[in-house]
């Protein structure tokens, strides 16, 4: 009788053990998109590394789980940085010459402005390949403006005039990834903008010299919010780097006054840390 009594208590001990080992290796490794990868084959019976510490918890033992669900798995946070390429789209340079008043549109030419980008964001698994990824970052944007003086007979003094908006935002995006392949993904979303900077600079060169520079505080003559869609391309490696490059499609005017249409194009190319 001892004997039987004993066996029936170390099955049911046993039976304990299982159902409370069963939660935690259910988590697994994750893969590139973020989900948990299948559990590994249990070890042989006695193996060193089998063996668990007793716990001393009172709480129920299906409780551990309920922190990550398999389907969804876990939020990651992150940081990305890069650099990009920004120009304003619209009647700018026409406006640029209308108030300059002798210059005609020839003789003033648009160009990309180059700046970088950097800022934080999560990434929240809503099921398998595809999650929201809000986000806050700091971006430069503008254009850049250049132009000659209107004299053939001074051109041997090869005076050039440029002019460069010096725009910086506090962009928020809110954007939907979807997981193409392992890795490979799309995303898209709305981007709210914070105006935080807007400058004007004027340099002046003659014969390759400057003669002039000055830059003019314009902030107040700029929307405080402007809004784009943005849309790109990344991959995820599986320690958490990535790459990803983008485009942001600016919806409003950039002038508070309504005296000219301009907005806000960026395209950016980058690298992120997750984890």
């Amino acid at each position: 009788m001892k004997i039987s009594r004993l066996s029936g208590g170390l099955a049911v001990a046993c039976l304990f053990v299982s159902a409370a080992s069963s939660p935690a290796s259910a988590q697994g490794t994750r893969d590139a998109y973020g989900n948990p990868k299948a559990a590994p084959s249990p070890r042989p019976m006695g193996s060193a590394t089998t063996r668990r510490a007793p716990s001393y918890s009172n709480q129920p033992a299906q409780s551990s789980s309920s922190t990550s669900s398999p389907a969804t798995g876990g939020v990651h946070f992150g940081f990305r940085a890069g650099l990009n390429v920004a120009d304003l789209r619209g009647d700018a340079v026409q406006s640029f010459t209308t108030l300059a008043g002798y210059a005609p549109d020839k003789a003033i030419s648009k160009q990309l402005r180059p700046g970088f980008y950097a800022g934080v964001f999560a990434t929240l698994p809503l099921g398998p390949g595809f999650a929201i990824e809000p986000g806050i970052t700091y971006a430069e944007k503008g254009a850049v403006l250049k132009g000659t003086l209107p004299f053939p007979a001074l051109d041997f003094l090869n005076a050039n005039v440029t002019g460069t908006a010096r725009l910086a935002y506090i962009d928020v995006p809110v954007l939907a990834k979807v997981f193409i392949t392992p890795g490979f993904y799309l995303y898209a979303g709305p981007q709210a903008s914070f105006l935080v900077s807007g400058k004007a600079r004027v340099d002046a060169s003659v014969l390759g010299f400057s003669a002039y520079k000055q830059d003019f505080d314009v902030s107040n003559q700029l929307r405080k919010v402007d809004f784009a869609a943005v849309g790109g391309l990344g991959y995820q490696f599986e320690n958490g780097l990535g790459l990803s490059a983008g485009y942001d499609y600016g919806f409003a005017s950039l002038d508070a006054n309504n005296r000219f249409q301009a907005y806000n194009r960026v395209a950016k190319v980058g690298l992120s840390y997750s984890f």
